[in-house]
This record gives structure tokens, C-alpha cells and sequence, in this order.
């Protein structure tokens, strides 16, 4: 699937992924490719992303935590937007 990380500073990732993690208002969910569309909101916690090759810019490489396959980005608040296998996720 197609993945999209946005804050107000802009656009801080854009990659393919097998896998997203994510810390909902209701707890802790994962969104796999082809998954149903779906909108949530999110808490503070991590946004976990599993995936080969994951590139993350220069300028925006310090948000983030990356480990083998995993890329870890700590946020606040946000909101997601599941649909044609497309992740847009939107934090703060």
C-alpha cells in the first residue's frame, strides 16, 4: 500500500509499506494492503511502518526512528484516511 505522513511542516514521508501500526483513540490497530477503507483518529503514541526500503528525506530524517524494516514516528494527535490502498495519515 501506498503510504502518506503529513504535519503541518509538510509532507514527511512517502513510501510503499507491508504493514502500519497505529496508536487509535481506542487503542493500538494495524491497516494491512487492500484493507476496507477507514477513517480514525489518533492519540499520541507511535506510527509504526514495516516495509522494504523505506527512504526518508534528509531534512526530516531526525523525526524519525528506523530499525531494519521499521520506521517509528512519535506524534501527538492525528487523523487517518484508509481508501484504494492508499494510507494518508495526518499528525501533529
Amino acid at each position: 500500500m501506498k503510504v502518506e505522513i503529513v504535519s503541518p511542516e509538510g509532507k514527511l514521508l512517502e513510501t510503499e509499506a507491508e504493514l502500519v501500526s497505529l496508536p487509535g483513540i481506542n487503542g493500538l490497530f494495524e491497516i494491512l494492503d487492500n484493507h476496507a477503507p477507514i477513517v480514525s483518529l489518533l492519540r499520541e503514541g507511535y506510527v509504526r511502518i514495516k516495509g522494504k526500503n523505506i527512504q526518508i528525506d534528509e531534512d526530516v530524517e531526525d523525526k524519525f526512528e528506523k530499525d531494519k524494516d521499521e520506521v517509528r514516528l512519535k506524534i501527538k494527535s492525528g487523523t487517518i484516511e484508509m481508501n484504494n490502498n492508499r494510507l494518508i495519515v495526518l499528525v501533529e
